[in-house]
């Protein structure tokens, strides 16, 4: 007997909506709905940046598993759910940060980003972080909790810092703005 798959499309979202997990339906252009698809454009980037910079394959996919908390939390709105963004999880990211910055020479300009195509990938995916976050930092009643801005911010830290060091690892290093 064969079983049939469930298909990919509902045709629910035909008419320009679809639904948040608080049950809410809500125009594609809601904010929560555009904070929602900011968060899964930035997972996606996560995992170009994988490919391309592999020795952080662990750790950026620990913050795509971090976005899907996120983005169950942004959805929810108001409703309580058992996701949590752990503060644990921020103090990590923390760590990597120092710890790539410590392996790099100090920044004494503005850089272009892209010297190689792992920095090219961080960096885009740094930029797609920051628009995450602003688009969760608009949101308003319920909005956000302020740790998962606080994980966007410092989650374009990391990959800030991912970057150089992948420019510095591929023999590239910073192009610096004034030089």
């Amino acid at each position: 007997m064969r079983r049939t798959a469930m298909k990919l499309y509902t045709k629910k979202g035909d008419r320009g909506q679809t639904s948040l997990f608080s049950g809410r339906r809500a125009a594609k252009f809601d904010p929560r709905v555009a904070a929602v698809g900011d968060l899964d454009e930035l997972s996606a980037s996560l995992g170009l940046a994988r490919v391309a910079f592999p020795q952080s394959d662990d750790l950026l996919c620990g913050a795509q598993k971090a976005l899907y908390k996120i983005s169950a939390i942004v959805s929810a709105e108001a409703r309580q759910i058992d996701i949590l963004l752990d503060d644990a999880e921020i103090a990590a990211l923390e760590i990597e940060i120092d710890r790539a910055s410590d392996a790099l020479p100090p920044l004494r300009d503005f850089i272009y980003p892209g010297e190689a195509e792992a920095s090219a990938r961080l960096h885009m995916a740094r930029a797609v972080a920051r628009r995450a976050e602003r688009s969760i930092a608009a949101l308003e009643a319920p909005p956000a909790p302020d740790n998962a801005l606080a994980y966007l911010n410092r989650l374009s830290d990391l990959l800030f810092a991912l970057a150089r060091l992948a420019d510095q690892q591929s023999g590239h290093g910073d192009r610096m703005l004034g030089g």
